[in-house]
């Protein structure tokens, strides 16, 4: 179907719910989707333009990465005249990153130290 994009799939097909969970987490993988939720958790709403300043990095990048996590529902966006406003979707969102927050408390040095992580 033409304008939509490619990761849209018109008839989605079921998905076992470890996959489901397994892409949850996949979309936590990358830093910069963690340092994006964190600061919005911190701020509760900020522009794009406020994160790209934050993570110093390019606007273009900050851009993929708000679209990867609103299409995965961990960020909302909210208008405000012509501004775009992101902030973190669900209540729900703050508790994962307090709960891996815990876990870290008393794992930390083994997470750091796994070399398993990403084969």
């Amino acid at each position: 179907m033409a304008g939509l994009p490619a990761v849209i799939e018109l008839n989605p097909r079921p998905l076992p719910d470890a996959e489901v969970v397994a892409r949850m987490f996949r979309t936590l993988t990358d830093a910069t989707h963690l340092r994006i939720v964190e600061l919005l958790i911190d701020e509760d709403q900020l522009h794009q333009i406020d994160i790209v300043r934050r993570l110093r990095a390019s606007q273009g990048r900050v851009s993929e990465h708000l679209a990867s996590l609103t299409c995965c529902d961990f960020v909302a966006t909210r208008s405000e005249g012509r501004k775009t406003l992101y902030r973190v979707a669900d209540e729900r969102v703050r508790s994962l990153f307090s709960a891996a927050h815990g876990f870290l408390g008393s794992n930390e040095a083994a997470i750091a130290n796994c070399r398993r992580v990403g084969r």
